[in-house]
């Protein structure tokens, strides 16, 4: 029996205001989560402290422990900081800095004597104005660093640490856990084993439903150790307004199982002596403000070594 044309209609509008209302829901649980109700920092409010950029810390540093701010009169004015041979600063009347490369690379490093970078809560204020992309580009050359993975198109920032140099002339030492934030509002963790053969697929996966765009936000990266330096604990925070009002957003706890994202052929083409799920719980060198295929302002950089909780 054909069914009337009416019925029909009443049934195509069924349909898509269940679909719409679906979709309503879904914000408004994104919303709830991330905007209204966050989850609590994990530090007593009476026991807060701010760092020299009166930028509130998460977890304490750590006594003695190694702290890095950045030289914000001069970024390049720093025995330990390197940057990515290209690349060109231009300092705002407020004092932050515009980056406009395709590929930025602020590197950390360690001296001799010097505590290596493990435990560490990395921040910073920054402000995403556009992609490097246009129509028809293809991906960048980077015979330096390599292709992260198959989303380095899409831009994004990748604050890392836990390892040294990310070239490939010593792959082994490219280790670390890289904690990004995207263009489009995606943040997730990713692990490195090795330079470039290592990368695991993307963990605490979490979309922010507010726009970024041409606003300055705080991003931060924590990594710390757990059970005896048997697992590692990450955990990502954003200050959607740039007022010192910081909320988890994402959180990562790997104790083995998150394997490399490649071939055993491939994995085990360089000899590094890790195993496909290797637990990256060794300090490094080098601690990486990254940058990929986007335009964008930073201010307030800043590293400590903290206590875990």
């Amino acid at each position: 029996m054909k069914m009337p044309d009416n019925a029909k209609h009443r049934k195509r509008i069924i349909l898509i205001a269940s679909s719409i209302l679906v979709l309503f829901i879904i914000f408004i649980l994104l919303y709830i989560r991330i905007v209204i109700t966050p989850p609590p920092l994990p530090i007593p409010e009476g026991e807060r402290r701010m760092d020299q950029f009166d930028t509130l810390q998460i977890y304490p540093t750590v006594q003695n422990g190694r702290e890095w701010f950045i030289n914000m009169q001069d970024p390049f004015d720093d025995e330990i900081v390197s940057f990515n041979s290209d690349i060109t600063l231009d300092q705002h009347s407020d004092n932050s800095w515009r980056v406009n490369s395709s590929k930025v690379r602020l590197r950390v490093d360690t001296l001799p004597g010097q505590e290596e970078w493990k435990n560490v809560e990395m921040t910073g204020y920054i402000r995403m104005i556009s992609s490097t992309l246009t129509a028809g580009s293809n991906e960048f050359s980077d015979h330096e660093e390599g292709s992260e993975d198959g989303d380095s198109l899409d831009p994004h920032l990748t604050w890392r640490a836990r390892g040294g140099r990310h070239n490939d002339m010593v792959p082994c030492e490219g280790t670390a856990l890289n904690g990004g934030l995207y263009f489009d509002g995606k943040v997730s963790w990713k692990k490195e084993i090795w330079h470039t053969g290592g990368y695991t697929d993307a963990r605490g996966v979490s979309e922010i439903p507010n726009f970024l765009v041409n606003k300055w936000i705080g991003w931060k990266t924590i990594m710390y150790n757990l059970e005896n330096d048997s697992s590692v604990k990450m955990e990502s925070y954003l200050d959607i307004n740039a007022n010192n009002n910081w909320n988890k957003i994402s959180e990562v706890e790997d104790n083995g199982k998150w394997y490399a994202d490649t071939s055993d052929e491939e994995f085990y083409s360089v000899d590094c002596g890790k195993e496909k799920d290797y637990v990256i719980t060794n300090s490094g060198p080098t601690a990486t403000f990254r940058a990929d295929n986007l335009i964008f302002d930073f201010k307030n950089l800043s590293i400590r070594e903290i206590i875990p909780p």
